[in-house]
């Protein structure tokens, strides 16, 4: 689908196709490996941005002595290709990852480079980032990612034109959303889209009900080992409450049938027949691209609501961070890889991917959001990244790659009612967590 392979967030979130071990090179053509005297191979999920990709290297190559040779792999399944291909000759020197659990098998494999040395060399690589972004690539106290393209974190999104007819304003508040919910079934129309075919849209539901429960801390206990977490009272009422919002119909019947990869759920609330989708940043694109209108008219959003008399801080953010530059141990030209990296924090790189509609992380971002595809969307998640207390990265990116199905298979059971909560907590207890 077009509009899911600009935002790579969502590769690691269940889609599969047949794994290809083929590389494709850009810039000079040259896809042998990093062992080339006087090269740097850079290699980045193959998508629409990879323009821009293509223009940091062609810029880079215009004055540096070693030179950059862009790799992209084709498909959906990055994760496993890269794991295929990080321990051979074809390893790049520099490749394109979610920070967290996507890379934390590599540093336990003594596979990546630390970047600490390179941020004590040019302290910009680490202060010209949004600390709640750059954290992300920080594993047992070292730095092991720079931040690239942009930050994508879930909102709330919305009909405006559903809603007014409902008598329904964008809740603030979570009783707001039950009321909404009644409001909506009650005018024929399935209150929230869900992709649940994809499995990874029905998790950021428990992303943010935990988080806003729980906050932040119960997530990380978790993901450190602590497996009494799952079973914590903050966890249970989580769960309480999630189950209500899907008894009271909120998502209709059949959202196990809908996906947001063919456009399933994006249609449903574009066409009028649900009042919201929680979705990632990218559904504002996803919509400019296939319904132009109804994104410039009547496309709402929102932070997801906030929870009284609960842990939570309402301006915490659950989503995609940022995707990172990491750099193999093995590179022969960790200099030139450094001065490529500086070029993540340059002007021109911003403007770049302003102009495709990512939002950077740089700290110098704010000065060119007039510059963006979408200037007020682009402020306003801005806004909400600068000032979050803390950025949940994804579930299925935090835990290692291990971990991605059995999270997948535990959400979309407990929304179809295969699993109860105890039967959810025992199958979060059981993943990996190294």
């Amino acid at each position: 689908m077009k509009t899911r392979a600009r935002f790579p967030r969502m590769l690691a979130g269940g889609v599969t196709m047949a794994l290809a071990l083929s590389l494709s090179a850009c810039g000079d053509g040259d896809s042998t490996s990093s062992s080339d005297g006087g090269k740097i191979h850079v290699l980045v999920y193959g998508d629409a941005t990879n323009k821009v990709e293509k223009q940091l290297v062609a810029d880079f190559n215009k004055t540096s002595k070693v030179k950059a040779v862009l790799d992209t792999i084709p498909g959906a399944d990055y994760q496993q290709k890269l794991q295929t291909i990080i321990s051979t000759p074809q390893a790049p020197d520099v490749f394109f990852n979610w920070g967290g659990g996507s890379i934390q098998p590599f540093v336990k494999a003594d596979l990546l480079l630390p970047l600490d040395d390179m941020i004590k060399d040019d302290p910009d690589l680490k202060a010209k980032f949004l600390p709640s972004v750059f954290n992300t690539a920080v594993i047992d106290g070292k730095s092991y990612g720079i931040p690239m393209r942009g930050t994508q974190p879930v909102l709330l999104f919305s009909n405006k034109k559903v809603l007014s007819e409902a008598g329904v304003e964008q809740p603030k508040t979570w009783d707001e959303l039950l009321a909404a919910v009644k409001k909506l079934k009650a005018a024929d129309v399935t209150p929230i889209a869900l992709g649940g075919g994809d499995q990874w849209p029905t998790l950021m539901w428990f992303e943010y009900l935990y988080d806003r429960v729980a906050g932040p801390e119960l997530f990380k206990k978790a993901l450190d080992g602590d497996k009494d977490a799952w079973a914590s009272a903050d966890s249970k009422k989580a769960l309480s409450m999630l189950k209500e919002l899907i008894d009271a119909g909120a998502f209709g019947t059949n959202f196990d049938s809908v996906k947001f990869t063919d456009g399933g759920s994006p249609a449903l609330l574009a066409g009028g027949k649900a009042g919201f989708e929680l979705m990632g940043s990218w559904e504002y694109s996803t919509q400019q691209d296939a319904n132009k209108e109804f994104a410039e008219k009547n496309l709402g959003y929102s932070a997801f609501p906030s929870i009284d008399g609960t842990k939570g801080d309402p301006a915490n953010l659950v989503g995609n961070t940022n995707n990172f530059y990491s750099v193999l141990k093995k590179t022969k030209h960790p200099e030139a890889v450094a001065e490529f990296m500086k070029l993540m924090y340059s002007d021109g790189f911003v403007k770049k991917q302003l102009s495709i509609g990512n939002l950077p992380t740089t700290t110098n971002t704010e000065k060119f959001l007039d510059t963006a595809a979408s200037p007020e969307y682009s402020r306003y998640q801005f806004d909400l990244v600068k000032k979050a207390p803390s950025f949940q990265l994804s579930w299925d990116q935090a835990y290692p790659p291990a971990a991605i199905t059995p999270i997948h298979q535990a959400v979309q059971q407990f929304f179809n009612g295969q699993l109860d909560a105890d039967g959810f907590i025992k199958a979060m207890q059981a993943l990996p967590t190294a």
